[in-house]
Protein backbone atom coordinates (compact mmCIF):
# COMPACT_ATOMS: atom_id res chain seq x y z
CA UNK A 1 0.00 0.00 0.00
CA UNK A 2 1.46 3.33 -0.94
CA UNK A 3 1.51 6.08 1.96
CA UNK A 4 -0.90 8.38 0.36
CA UNK A 5 -3.69 5.60 0.08
CA UNK A 6 -2.73 4.93 3.84
CA UNK A 7 -3.50 8.88 5.08
CA UNK A 8 -6.51 8.73 3.18
CA UNK A 9 -8.05 5.86 5.21
CA UNK A 10 -6.99 7.39 8.05
CA UNK A 11 -8.41 10.85 7.43
CA UNK A 12 -11.70 8.46 6.84
CA UNK A 13 -11.95 7.00 10.35
CA UNK A 14 -12.71 3.81 11.57
CA UNK A 15 -15.25 2.25 9.71
CA UNK A 16 -17.10 -1.50 9.81
CA UNK A 17 -14.25 -2.63 8.29
CA UNK A 18 -11.57 -0.08 9.53
CA UNK A 19 -9.98 0.05 12.84
CA UNK A 20 -7.16 1.89 14.62
CA UNK A 21 -5.00 0.46 17.11
CA UNK A 22 -2.31 1.66 19.29
CA UNK A 23 0.54 -1.11 19.78
CA UNK A 24 0.79 -1.33 23.23
CA UNK A 25 -2.73 -3.10 23.68
CA UNK A 26 -2.89 -6.36 25.24
CA UNK A 27 -2.83 -9.64 23.08
CA UNK A 28 -6.32 -10.28 24.06
CA UNK A 29 -7.78 -6.88 22.95
CA UNK A 30 -5.88 -7.28 19.70
CA UNK A 31 -7.55 -10.96 19.15
CA UNK A 32 -10.81 -9.63 19.80
CA UNK A 33 -10.55 -6.99 17.05
CA UNK A 34 -9.42 -9.29 14.40
CA UNK A 35 -12.27 -12.21 15.00
CA UNK A 36 -14.88 -9.34 14.74
CA UNK A 37 -13.55 -8.19 11.32
CA UNK A 38 -13.45 -11.55 9.94
CA UNK A 39 -16.54 -12.74 11.40
CA UNK A 40 -18.04 -9.60 9.56
CA UNK A 41 -16.26 -9.18 6.18
CA UNK A 42 -12.64 -8.75 6.47
CA UNK A 43 -10.91 -5.59 6.87
CA UNK A 44 -7.93 -3.77 8.64
CA UNK A 45 -6.33 -3.08 11.93
CA UNK A 46 -3.64 -0.08 11.91
CA UNK A 47 -1.56 -0.81 14.36
CA UNK A 48 0.27 2.62 15.18
CA UNK A 49 -3.08 5.20 14.76
CA UNK A 50 -4.63 6.49 17.86
CA UNK A 51 -8.32 6.38 18.06
CA UNK A 52 -9.11 9.64 16.62
CA UNK A 53 -6.59 9.44 13.86
CA UNK A 54 -3.47 10.77 15.53
CA UNK A 55 -0.45 8.80 14.06
CA UNK A 56 1.77 7.39 17.30
CA UNK A 57 3.90 5.23 15.26
CA UNK A 58 4.88 1.58 16.32
CA UNK A 59 6.70 1.41 19.20
CA UNK A 60 6.89 -2.62 19.94
CA UNK A 61 9.96 -4.45 19.17
CA UNK A 62 9.69 -7.41 16.50
CA UNK A 63 5.83 -6.08 15.98
CA UNK A 64 5.02 -8.18 13.50
CA UNK A 65 6.11 -11.32 15.20
CA UNK A 66 4.28 -10.21 17.99
CA UNK A 67 0.78 -10.07 15.73
CA UNK A 68 1.73 -13.16 14.21
CA UNK A 69 1.84 -14.64 17.88
CA UNK A 70 -1.62 -13.29 19.12
CA UNK A 71 -3.67 -14.75 15.55
CA UNK A 72 -1.73 -18.08 16.38
CA UNK A 73 -2.22 -18.45 20.20
CA UNK A 74 -5.60 -16.04 20.49
CA UNK A 75 -7.74 -16.72 17.57
CA UNK A 76 -9.28 -19.72 16.74
CA UNK A 77 -9.94 -21.15 13.79
CA UNK A 78 -6.48 -20.60 12.40
CA UNK A 79 -6.34 -17.59 10.21
CA UNK A 80 -3.78 -15.67 7.59
CA UNK A 81 -3.37 -12.23 8.20
CA UNK A 82 -0.78 -9.83 5.48
CA UNK A 83 0.90 -7.91 7.34
CA UNK A 84 2.57 -4.43 6.08
CA UNK A 85 5.16 -1.81 8.02
CA UNK A 86 4.55 1.62 6.43
CA UNK A 87 7.23 4.07 6.53
CA UNK A 88 5.25 7.64 7.20
CA UNK A 89 7.95 10.05 8.54
CA UNK A 90 11.86 9.84 9.29
CA UNK A 91 11.23 6.31 12.20
CA UNK A 92 7.57 6.54 12.32
CA UNK A 93 6.06 3.32 11.20
CA UNK A 94 2.36 2.03 10.98
CA UNK A 95 1.66 -1.73 10.40
CA UNK A 96 -1.16 -2.79 8.47
CA UNK A 97 -2.90 -6.23 9.20
CA UNK A 98 -5.46 -6.98 6.61
CA UNK A 99 -7.82 -9.72 6.91
CA UNK A 100 -10.24 -11.58 4.15
CA UNK A 101 -13.62 -12.42 4.90
CA UNK A 102 -13.70 -15.37 7.42
CA UNK A 103 -15.39 -18.28 5.74
CA UNK A 104 -15.22 -21.12 9.01
CA UNK A 105 -17.23 -18.95 10.96
CA UNK A 106 -17.78 -18.27 13.89
CA UNK A 107 -14.28 -17.76 14.89
CA UNK A 108 -13.45 -17.34 18.50
CA UNK A 109 -11.21 -15.48 20.80
CA UNK A 110 -9.22 -17.86 23.02
CA UNK A 111 -8.54 -16.21 26.40
CA UNK A 112 -8.03 -17.55 30.00
CA UNK A 113 -9.61 -20.78 28.98
CA UNK A 114 -12.72 -18.95 27.41
CA UNK A 115 -13.67 -18.68 24.12
CA UNK A 116 -15.73 -15.56 23.11
CA UNK A 117 -17.73 -14.40 19.82
CA UNK A 118 -17.20 -11.17 18.84
CA UNK A 119 -18.80 -9.06 15.57
CA UNK A 120 -18.39 -5.76 14.29
CA UNK A 121 -21.39 -3.34 14.49
CA UNK A 122 -20.42 -0.39 12.88
CA UNK A 123 -17.13 0.75 13.79
CA UNK A 124 -16.81 -1.20 17.29
CA UNK A 125 -16.35 -4.63 17.99
CA UNK A 126 -19.27 -6.27 20.31
CA UNK A 127 -20.17 -9.49 22.07
CA UNK A 128 -21.94 -11.97 19.71
CA UNK A 129 -26.06 -12.58 20.90
CA UNK A 130 -27.17 -16.37 21.24
CA UNK A 131 -28.78 -15.59 17.77
CA UNK A 132 -26.25 -13.86 16.07
CA UNK A 133 -23.75 -16.85 17.00
CA UNK A 134 -26.25 -19.45 15.76
CA UNK A 135 -26.33 -17.23 12.41
CA UNK A 136 -22.59 -17.36 12.16
CA UNK A 137 -22.08 -20.97 12.88
CA UNK A 138 -25.01 -21.46 10.24
CA UNK A 139 -23.24 -18.62 7.78
CA UNK A 140 -19.90 -21.24 8.19
CA UNK A 141 -21.41 -24.25 7.53
CA UNK A 142 -21.14 -25.89 10.65
CA UNK A 143 -24.89 -25.88 11.51
CA UNK A 144 -27.51 -26.72 9.44
CA UNK A 145 -30.58 -25.53 10.82
CA UNK A 146 -32.93 -27.50 8.88
CA UNK A 147 -32.41 -30.20 11.73
CA UNK A 148 -33.16 -28.53 14.83
CA UNK A 149 -36.27 -29.83 16.67
CA UNK A 150 -39.49 -27.67 15.83
CA UNK A 151 -41.14 -27.38 19.40
CA UNK A 152 -44.63 -28.52 19.99
CA UNK A 153 -44.49 -30.83 17.10
CA UNK A 154 -43.96 -34.96 16.28
CA UNK A 155 -44.65 -37.34 13.51
CA UNK A 156 -48.71 -36.63 13.56
CA UNK A 157 -47.71 -33.12 12.24
CA UNK A 158 -46.32 -34.98 9.17
CA UNK A 159 -48.69 -35.57 6.26
CA UNK A 160 -48.40 -39.35 6.34
CA UNK A 161 -49.77 -39.62 2.52
CA UNK A 162 -47.45 -37.58 1.53
CA UNK A 163 -44.46 -39.47 2.87
CA UNK A 164 -45.80 -42.70 1.55
CA UNK A 165 -45.83 -41.27 -1.72
CA UNK A 166 -42.50 -40.16 -1.21
CA UNK A 167 -40.86 -43.53 -0.41
CA UNK A 168 -43.07 -45.79 -2.62
CA UNK A 169 -43.69 -43.39 -5.92
CA UNK A 170 -40.57 -41.36 -5.87
CA UNK A 171 -37.71 -43.02 -4.14
CA UNK A 172 -39.46 -46.80 -5.09
CA UNK A 173 -38.61 -48.23 -1.86
CA UNK A 174 -40.12 -51.21 -1.32
CA UNK A 175 -40.14 -51.51 2.20
CA UNK A 176 -42.21 -48.94 3.20
CA UNK A 177 -43.44 -49.10 6.76
CA UNK A 178 -46.07 -50.63 8.36
CA UNK A 179 -46.36 -50.19 12.23
CA UNK A 180 -45.88 -46.78 13.55
CA UNK A 181 -42.87 -47.37 15.35
CA UNK A 182 -41.04 -48.32 12.03
CA UNK A 183 -42.23 -44.75 10.45
CA UNK A 184 -40.80 -43.08 13.36
CA UNK A 185 -37.28 -45.20 12.94
CA UNK A 186 -37.47 -44.07 9.28
CA UNK A 187 -38.63 -40.60 9.58
CA UNK A 188 -35.28 -40.11 11.72
CA UNK A 189 -33.50 -41.91 9.54
CA UNK A 190 -34.09 -39.36 6.95
CA UNK A 191 -34.01 -36.43 8.99
CA UNK A 192 -37.50 -35.60 9.17
CA UNK A 193 -37.96 -36.35 13.25
CA UNK A 194 -34.76 -35.38 15.38
CA UNK A 195 -35.32 -38.80 16.87
CA UNK A 196 -37.75 -41.49 16.86
CA UNK A 197 -41.00 -40.35 18.91
CA UNK A 198 -39.45 -37.30 19.09
CA UNK A 199 -39.96 -33.32 17.49
CA UNK A 200 -40.02 -32.82 13.87
CA UNK A 201 -36.85 -31.03 12.07
CA UNK A 202 -37.48 -27.59 9.83
CA UNK A 203 -36.70 -29.71 7.66
CA UNK A 204 -39.31 -32.92 7.60
CA UNK A 205 -42.25 -29.71 8.75
CA UNK A 206 -41.32 -27.77 5.66
CA UNK A 207 -41.23 -30.63 3.66
CA UNK A 208 -44.16 -32.58 4.71
CA UNK A 209 -46.20 -31.17 7.29
CA UNK A 210 -49.50 -30.92 7.19
CA UNK A 211 -49.39 -26.71 8.15
CA UNK A 212 -46.14 -26.00 9.08
CA UNK A 213 -46.43 -22.16 9.33
CA UNK A 214 -48.69 -23.53 12.42
CA UNK A 215 -45.39 -24.36 14.42
CA UNK A 216 -42.89 -22.51 12.43
CA UNK A 217 -43.87 -18.58 12.09
CA UNK A 218 -41.21 -18.44 8.77
CA UNK A 219 -42.51 -21.34 6.94
CA UNK A 220 -44.94 -20.26 4.20
CA UNK A 221 -44.73 -17.68 1.70
CA UNK A 222 -45.78 -13.57 1.49
CA UNK A 223 -46.90 -12.79 -1.97
CA UNK A 224 -47.85 -9.34 -2.98
CA UNK A 225 -49.04 -7.80 -6.51
CA UNK A 226 -49.35 -4.48 -7.17
CA UNK A 227 -50.28 -2.31 -10.09
CA UNK A 228 -47.65 0.44 -9.96
CA UNK A 229 -43.84 -0.10 -9.85
CA UNK A 230 -43.43 0.29 -6.09
CA UNK A 231 -45.28 -1.03 -2.87
CA UNK A 232 -48.64 1.18 -2.61
CA UNK A 233 -51.10 1.41 0.26
CA UNK A 234 -53.81 -1.10 -1.85
CA UNK A 235 -52.09 -4.47 -3.06
CA UNK A 236 -54.41 -6.22 -5.94
CA UNK A 237 -52.84 -9.27 -3.86
CA UNK A 238 -51.49 -10.02 -0.20
CA UNK A 239 -51.56 -13.27 1.00
CA UNK A 240 -49.78 -15.86 2.51
CA UNK A 241 -49.37 -19.03 1.62
CA UNK A 242 -48.76 -22.37 3.71
CA UNK A 243 -48.84 -25.53 2.91
CA UNK A 244 -45.87 -28.36 2.50
CA UNK A 245 -42.99 -27.78 -0.02
CA UNK A 246 -44.18 -30.87 -2.14
CA UNK A 247 -46.73 -32.15 -3.87
CA UNK A 248 -48.57 -35.73 -4.06
CA UNK A 249 -47.94 -37.22 -7.03
CA UNK A 250 -49.29 -40.38 -9.42
CA UNK A 251 -46.44 -42.30 -11.05
CA UNK A 252 -46.11 -44.53 -13.57
CA UNK A 253 -43.70 -45.94 -15.93
CA UNK A 254 -45.12 -43.18 -18.78
CA UNK A 255 -46.84 -40.59 -16.44
CA UNK A 256 -46.46 -38.70 -13.56
CA UNK A 257 -49.43 -36.54 -12.39
CA UNK A 258 -49.76 -34.20 -9.68
CA UNK A 259 -53.13 -35.43 -7.18
CA UNK A 260 -52.65 -32.93 -4.61
CA UNK A 261 -50.36 -29.31 -4.93
CA UNK A 262 -47.78 -28.40 -2.51
CA UNK A 263 -46.63 -24.52 -1.69
CA UNK A 264 -45.01 -24.44 -5.26
CA UNK A 265 -47.89 -25.62 -7.46
CA UNK A 266 -50.00 -23.80 -4.93
CA UNK A 267 -47.89 -20.16 -5.44
CA UNK A 268 -48.06 -20.87 -9.14
CA UNK A 269 -52.10 -20.79 -9.16
CA UNK A 270 -52.43 -17.66 -6.93
CA UNK A 271 -49.66 -15.68 -8.96
CA UNK A 272 -50.99 -16.60 -12.58
CA UNK A 273 -53.39 -14.20 -13.25
CA UNK A 274 -50.83 -11.14 -12.06
CA UNK A 275 -47.89 -12.41 -14.46
CA UNK A 276 -50.11 -13.66 -17.56
CA UNK A 277 -52.41 -12.27 -19.74
CA UNK A 278 -54.84 -13.87 -22.06
CA UNK A 279 -53.86 -13.01 -25.88
CA UNK A 280 -56.20 -11.74 -28.62
CA UNK A 281 -56.67 -14.28 -31.28
CA UNK A 282 -58.81 -17.01 -30.05
CA UNK A 283 -57.30 -20.77 -31.26
CA UNK A 284 -58.53 -23.33 -33.08
CA UNK A 285 -60.24 -25.02 -30.55
CA UNK A 286 -61.63 -21.47 -29.87
CA UNK A 287 -59.93 -20.64 -26.83
CA UNK A 288 -57.63 -17.66 -25.38
CA UNK A 289 -54.13 -19.00 -24.99
CA UNK A 290 -52.01 -16.90 -21.96
CA UNK A 291 -49.61 -15.03 -22.56
CA UNK A 292 -46.58 -15.05 -19.73
CA UNK A 293 -44.70 -11.74 -18.71
CA UNK A 294 -41.67 -14.19 -17.46
CA UNK A 295 -40.64 -17.54 -18.46
CA UNK A 296 -42.44 -19.48 -16.05
CA UNK A 297 -39.40 -22.04 -15.71
CA UNK A 298 -37.42 -18.74 -14.53
CA UNK A 299 -39.99 -17.93 -11.57
CA UNK A 300 -40.18 -21.55 -10.36
CA UNK A 301 -36.68 -21.29 -10.16
CA UNK A 302 -36.01 -18.48 -8.14
CA UNK A 303 -38.94 -19.39 -5.92
CA UNK A 304 -37.85 -22.95 -5.40
CA UNK A 305 -34.18 -20.99 -5.09
CA UNK A 306 -35.62 -19.11 -1.56
CA UNK A 307 -37.17 -22.24 -0.35
CA UNK A 308 -34.05 -24.22 -0.96
CA UNK A 309 -31.45 -21.84 0.43
CA UNK A 310 -32.90 -19.59 2.73
CA UNK A 311 -31.72 -18.88 6.48
CA UNK A 312 -34.37 -20.68 8.57
CA UNK A 313 -33.02 -18.91 11.62
CA UNK A 314 -34.43 -15.76 10.74
CA UNK A 315 -38.11 -15.01 11.78
CA UNK A 316 -39.19 -13.30 8.61
CA UNK A 317 -40.93 -14.93 5.72
CA UNK A 318 -39.93 -15.04 2.27
CA UNK A 319 -41.19 -12.63 0.17
CA UNK A 320 -43.10 -12.04 -3.75
CA UNK A 321 -43.40 -9.00 -4.73
CA UNK A 322 -45.16 -9.00 -8.39
CA UNK A 323 -44.92 -5.01 -9.82
CA UNK A 324 -46.23 -3.76 -12.86
CA UNK A 325 -41.99 -3.99 -14.41
CA UNK A 326 -40.40 -7.35 -12.35
CA UNK A 327 -41.08 -9.80 -10.15
CA UNK A 328 -38.91 -10.12 -6.96
CA UNK A 329 -38.52 -12.76 -4.26
CA UNK A 330 -36.57 -12.34 -1.17
CA UNK A 331 -34.83 -14.92 0.32
CA UNK A 332 -34.21 -14.40 4.02
CA UNK A 333 -30.10 -14.49 4.93
CA UNK A 334 -27.10 -13.53 3.31
CA UNK A 335 -25.64 -16.61 1.22
CA UNK A 336 -23.49 -18.70 3.29
CA UNK A 337 -19.64 -19.51 3.37
CA UNK A 338 -17.76 -17.93 0.60
CA UNK A 339 -20.67 -18.11 -2.18
CA UNK A 340 -21.04 -15.00 -3.83
CA UNK A 341 -23.63 -14.22 -6.55
CA UNK A 342 -20.40 -14.03 -8.93
CA UNK A 343 -20.33 -17.67 -7.96
CA UNK A 344 -23.76 -18.67 -7.62
CA UNK A 345 -23.97 -17.38 -11.38
CA UNK A 346 -20.98 -19.28 -12.89
CA UNK A 347 -22.87 -22.16 -11.25
CA UNK A 348 -21.01 -23.01 -8.01
CA UNK A 349 -22.99 -24.98 -5.32
CA UNK A 350 -23.06 -24.91 -1.71
CA UNK A 351 -26.51 -25.88 -0.50
CA UNK A 352 -27.40 -24.13 2.76
CA UNK A 353 -30.16 -26.69 4.09
CA UNK A 354 -28.86 -30.35 2.19
CA UNK A 355 -32.05 -32.35 3.18
CA UNK A 356 -34.88 -30.11 1.39
CA UNK A 357 -32.55 -29.70 -1.15
CA UNK A 358 -32.03 -33.57 -2.09
CA UNK A 359 -36.25 -34.14 -1.64
CA UNK A 360 -36.55 -31.52 -3.98
CA UNK A 361 -34.46 -32.82 -6.52
CA UNK A 362 -35.48 -36.01 -5.69
CA UNK A 363 -39.09 -34.95 -6.77
CA UNK A 364 -37.40 -33.22 -9.88
CA UNK A 365 -38.61 -29.69 -8.05
CA UNK A 366 -34.58 -29.16 -8.67
CA UNK A 367 -32.28 -29.41 -11.20
CA UNK A 368 -30.18 -32.52 -10.97
CA UNK A 369 -26.98 -30.57 -11.11
CA UNK A 370 -28.24 -27.67 -8.62
CA UNK A 371 -27.22 -25.59 -11.41
CA UNK A 372 -30.63 -23.88 -12.15
CA UNK A 373 -29.83 -20.35 -11.89
CA UNK A 374 -26.86 -20.98 -14.78
CA UNK A 375 -28.66 -23.82 -16.54
CA UNK A 376 -31.90 -22.63 -16.26
CA UNK A 377 -32.83 -18.93 -15.11
CA UNK A 378 -30.86 -16.88 -16.65
CA UNK A 379 -31.32 -18.98 -20.35
CA UNK A 380 -34.41 -18.82 -20.17
CA UNK A 381 -34.75 -14.74 -19.02
CA UNK A 382 -32.31 -14.07 -22.41
CA UNK A 383 -34.27 -15.97 -24.59
CA UNK A 384 -37.74 -14.78 -22.80
CA UNK A 385 -37.44 -10.95 -21.94
CA UNK A 386 -33.80 -10.59 -23.42
CA UNK A 387 -32.49 -9.90 -20.32
CA UNK A 388 -30.74 -11.38 -17.46
CA UNK A 389 -32.52 -11.69 -13.53
CA UNK A 390 -30.74 -8.99 -11.27
CA UNK A 391 -29.18 -10.51 -7.65
CA UNK A 392 -29.06 -8.08 -4.92
CA UNK A 393 -26.99 -9.54 -1.82
CA UNK A 394 -27.19 -7.88 1.32
CA UNK A 395 -26.30 -8.91 5.02
CA UNK A 396 -29.98 -9.66 5.37
CA UNK A 397 -31.36 -11.18 2.34
CA UNK A 398 -30.89 -12.35 -1.41
CA UNK A 399 -33.41 -10.55 -3.55
CA UNK A 400 -33.69 -11.85 -7.11
CA UNK A 401 -35.00 -9.53 -9.74
CA UNK A 402 -36.71 -10.74 -12.83
CA UNK A 403 -37.46 -7.96 -15.53
CA UNK A 404 -41.07 -8.20 -17.01
CA UNK A 405 -41.69 -9.29 -20.85
CA UNK A 406 -41.54 -5.74 -22.70
CA UNK A 407 -43.61 -5.04 -26.34
CA UNK A 408 -39.99 -4.57 -28.15
CA UNK A 409 -38.48 -7.49 -26.62
CA UNK A 410 -41.46 -9.69 -28.20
Amino acid sequence: MLKTELLEIIANGENSGVEFKRDDIRPEQLAKEIVALVNFQGGQIILGVEDDGTISGLRRPNAEEWVMNVVRDKIHPQILPFYEKIKIDDGVFVAIITFPLGISKPYVLRDRQEEKVFIRIGSTSQLATREQQMRLFELGGMLHTEVLPVARTNSDCLDRSRLENYLSDILQDPDIPKADDDWEIRLAGLGFLNEPNGLCSVAGLLLFGKNPRQYLKQAGLRVFAFDGEDKEYKANLDLIIDAPLVGRWDVTESVKQLIDNGLIENFIEQVKPFITQEVDEIDEDFRRELEWFYPSGAVREALINALAHRDWTRFVDIEVGIYSDRLEVISPGALQNSMTVDKMVLGQRSPRNPIIMEVLRDYGYVDARGMGVRTKMIPLMRKFNHCDPVFELTDDYLKTILFRKVADAE
